[in-house]
């Protein structure tokens, strides 16, 4: 099983937080804005489903989303 430490852990949560948190396509009319919205909501579901994998004692105590 990998490990991280407390600290890294928040900030990988933090970031997919922030990153799913960022505003739909649809507000901001920007095309540049709308490929990098959809490049990183694919990544922010990998990281969560990486997290899922490799850290399942994490997700008893903290629960992610599933997708």
């Amino acid at each position: 099983m990998k490990k991280i430490d407390d600290e890294g852990y928040a900030i990988m949560k933090q970031l997919v937080s922030d990153v799913q948190g960022a505003p739909y396509p649809n507000v901001i009319d920007n095309e540049l804005y709308r490929i990098w919205y959809e490049h990183a909501q694919l990544v922010a579901i990998q990281c969560l489903e990486y997290i899922g994998e490799n850290f399942p004692q994490d997700r008893d105590s903290d629960p992610l989303p599933q997708f």
